[in-house]
């Protein structure tokens, strides 16, 4: 059960609670998932659900009781030796700071925790300063940074290599 806080002033104090449950994201998903990024990006989920299929990774989908998808995120165990590596992380940007990220990371961490594996790494770009503040408040520290580099598609409809530097950061689980 999530509880919303509404910050317009004419709601001051009220409130709205929402059942939620975290389960698999699966291929039929993806139509109601457009909210986390272009045709380009759920192309890539849609792939990831293949390895999902086979074991390598865990995709999981944060849904509403009417099992839409308002948070989505993976784990990927072949990055680092003796770690889940979380990635794709993304939440309905209107519920964003709403603890729909929380639930989905600590729901990703107890994937980790389920295959016997006991530390979680993740990696942020460094200009997402608010990402970076909710894995800290959750015990991710920094052990590093790195660069990276992903194709993505601009408003325009064309794909190009999107680089970053990121931090990397980890946590016991």
């Amino acid at each position: 059960m999530l509880t919303a806080v509404n910050p317009a002033p004419e709601h001051i104090g009220s409130s709205v609670s929402v059942s939620l449950r975290v389960r698999d994201l699966s291929a039929r998903d993806l139509s109601a998932c457009t909210w986390s990024g272009s045709a380009t990006h759920l192309r890539h989920v849609e792939e990831e659900l293949v390895r999902a299929a086979a074991g390598e990774v865990d995709y999981l989908a944060v849904c509403t009781a009417a099992d839409l998808p308002v948070a989505i995120g993976g784990v990927d165990y072949r990055v680092a030796d003796g770690a889940g590596t979380l990635w794709q992380l993304a939440v309905l940007p209107a519920l964003q700071g709403h603890g729909l990220g929380t639930l989905l990371i600590r729901a990703a961490e107890q994937r980790i925790r389920d295959r016997g594996l006991h530390r979680a790494e993740l990696s942020v770009e460094e200009d997402n300063p608010r990402a970076r503040s909710l894995y800290e408040r959750l015990g991710y520290v920094v052990h590093g940074r790195a660069p990276d580099a992903w194709d993505a598609e601009g408003p325009d409809g064309v794909v190009r290599r999107y680089e970053a530097m990121c931090v990397l950061m980890r946590r016991d689980v």
